[in-house]
């Protein structure tokens, strides 16, 4: 069965691709395809199982998926902006294709193979019981009352979109068993494999998983820099959309 991922394509000039995170959709984006799209290619779409692009049944990979569009588009050297799952994503594309990236962006990321605290995966857990025994309708609240989310809703320029864009969410992926394929060994054992210049970009009010992460990705890749948004939580792209615009395109800007 092939599955087809919806994408869309705004403005010309060197290709970025930008890849959302869990329970959102490419609308995550809105704001920086505003200040990009002038001067660069911007594409960005649903990943499998969110937003207009259905999961499937076959194994999978996030970073196979990608592959996929960048083929499809016939894209060389992108520059790749990922956001939590799109990060981890980012990531393993970037090890297994070092030579179709020019640059990385990493925004409040996961990682393959980060040991997360019991506290995360609790509540995780307790999420997909609730899709499953009560509803999505009640997965979704669960997931929207996580500490990640603690600042977004509390700031009057995210709070709308964030509730907006988790309610759309289908749920799937908490209803039925995911068929995507490891990524072995995990990103986190190959990460000196990034030759790509590389941004990692963390809201000073995310959770503590995601300060973990974010200092053993800047210890792990070579020359990386991280810098951290003010005030900001785990979707720092929507609560401080002015501040890390500025940063994307000052970091872009530094590409050779």
């Amino acid at each position: 069965m092939t599955v087809n991922l919806h994408y869309d394509i705004s403005g010309a000039g060197d290709p970025i691709v930008l890849l959302h995170g869990f329970a959102t959709d490419l609308h995550l984006w809105d704001d920086q395809v505003q200040v990009l799209a002038p001067k660069y290619r911007v594409i960005r779409y649903d990943l499998r199982g969110f937003g207009r692009s259905p999961a499937g049944a076959e194994p999978y990979s996030h970073a196979g998926d990608l592959k996929s569009i960048v083929d499809q588009l016939g894209l060389s050297r992108v520059v790749l902006v990922g956001l939590s799952l799109g990060g981890g994503a980012a990531i393993n594309f970037a090890i297994e294709h070092p030579d179709a990236v020019r640059a990385l962006v990493l925004v409040d990321s996961t990682l393959g193979g980060f040991a997360w605290s019991q506290g995360f995966t609790t509540d995780q857990a307790a999420i997909r019981k609730a899709a499953i025994d009560t509803g999505v309708d009640a997965a979704r609240a669960k997931w929207l009352s996580l500490p990640i989310f603690g600042p977004a809703l509390q700031n009057s320029t995210s709070a709308d979109r964030v509730r907006a864009q988790v309610g759309s969410y289908s749920g799937w992926h908490w209803l039925n068993p995911d068929p995507g394929r490891p990524f072995t060994p995990p990103a986190i054992q190959r990460l000196g494999a990034i030759t790509a210049p590389t941004l990692i970009v963390l809201g000073e009010r995310d959770t503590p998983d995601f300060h973990v992460i974010a200092s053993t990705l800047e210890q792990g890749i070579a020359g990386a820099k991280k810098v951290t948004i003010p005030g900001a939580g785990h979707i720092a792209n929507l609560e401080a959309p002015e501040k890390f615009n500025e940063i994307l395109l000052g970091f872009l800007n530094t590409l050779a």
